[in-house]
């Protein structure tokens, strides 16, 4: 899957507070939220609409989706006992008036049509919101199926 795209998935991310980065309960895997971290640091910082453009929010949230799947296969062991993505919610740092936070989560989502198919076609919430962690420009929560 990732091979063809020319992605190498990094270390999962580790917590910056006191939880867990996912908890499996039955065959649903819940991810904590995963920001768009390159090497512990923050690709992008601020808000959409203002310090951060449409287009690097999109990459930020393309590069947390990367995240969330080493996220995954660290908790699965692998990517193929991924049966389904049944939700993700997309929350970004929107500056005063910015509403495009959708196309700002395509990236995530696009990324996930792109790896996995139709198992990778969501349910998804996509956000404004004033601040978030870091000054992170995005913040994704993911719902996963185990196979």
């Amino acid at each position: 899957m990732l091979e063809r795209l020319g992605i190498v998935l990094p270390a999962p991310p580790s917590p910056l507070a006191t939880y867990v980065p996912a908890v499996l309960a039955g065959n649903l895997l819940f991810l904590s939220g995963i920001l768009p971290l390159r090497e512990g640091k923050l690709v992008f910082e601020g808000k959409c609409g203002e310090e951060v453009s449409v287009e690097q929010g999109y990459e930020a949230a393309k590069l947390a989706a990367i995240l969330a799947l080493a996220s995954i296969k660290n908790q699965l062991g692998s990517l193929d006992n991924v049966a389904r993505i049944v939700r993700m919610s997309g929350h970004v740092a929107s500056a005063s008036g910015f509403t495009q936070q959708p196309h700002v989560v395509n990236g995530a989502s696009d990324f996930l049509v792109e790896v996995f198919g139709d198992v990778g076609r969501h349910a998804r919430l996509a956000l404004g919101a004033a601040e978030l962690p870091l000054n992170a420009p995005i913040e994704l929560e993911l719902i996963v199926q185990a196979i």
